[in-house]
């Protein structure tokens, strides 16, 4: 049977050597568990490293070890949740053939993304540290990214050209991220999951359905 050798320390060292035998991928997604937890409910500005370290378990020389800067994990839980979001509406629109469905999973996935657990949603759609020009230029890319998916299927389904694709992609995302913010900031409006998805698909469909696939030929 295996032994452990005692440490001889105080309960916090002791803890310490123990989250230390943590394989680094793992400690560091701890770490991440335990910082989304204190940036989703704190905010930024009120979060602090102590808070993080005590919630992860480990001591602040540790947390150190991973990230150099709350500023660092930060950033590292927001690309995090900006790969969610690619990845959500990466897997709607791959998840269907037909045009319609598409469009309904493509919505839908914003509101998949808010009514997570994880939150991470804030970090796209709530941060509170828009002035930073690492955070903008994360969020900036995350919009194009999801847009760009977006707008390969418009363009495939209707021959626009790929600058007029693009707008739809953009508008679209806008109505989604603020359809689904707001809705997940006010439930007390009682409507439920599927309800809000189908309200805002549908009127997604039908502006986007109105695109024939071939520009109509023009009169003589």
């Amino acid at each position: 049977m295996p032994s452990t050798a005692p440490t001889n320390g105080s309960p916090a060292e002791d803890v310490a050597v123990r989250s230390a035998r943590l394989p680094r991928d793992q400690r560091r997604a701890q770490l991440l568990d335990a910082a989304n937890e204190i940036f989703t409910t704190r905010g930024y500005h009120a979060a602090a490293m102590d808070d993080i370290a005590a919630a992860a378990g480990i001591s602040k020389p540790v947390l150190y070890q991973h990230f150099d800067s709350k500023l660092g994990l930060y950033l590292a839980l927001l690309d995090q949740a900006c790969d969610a979001l690619v990845e959500v509406v990466r897997d709607g629109l791959d998840s269907t053939d037909h045009n319609a469905d598409r469009v309904v999973a493509a919505m839908g996935a914003f509101f998949d993304f808010v009514s997570s657990t994880s939150g991470e949603f804030r970090f796209v759609f709530e941060s509170d540290l828009t002035g930073d020009g690492g955070v903008q230029e994360r969020l900036w890319q995350v919009n194009n990214d999801v847009a760009d998916l977006i707008a390969a299927v418009i363009a495939e389904d209707t021959r626009l050209p790929p600058e007029h694709s693009k707008l739809l992609a953009i508008s679209m995302v806008g109505l989604a991220q603020v359809g689904a913010r707001y809705w997940v900031s006010d439930r007390s409006a009682a409507i439920g999951l599927e309800q809000a998805k189908a309200l805002v698909s549908t009127l997604a469909w039908r502006g986007i359905s109105g695109f024939p696939l071939h520009e109509p030929r023009e009169r003589g």
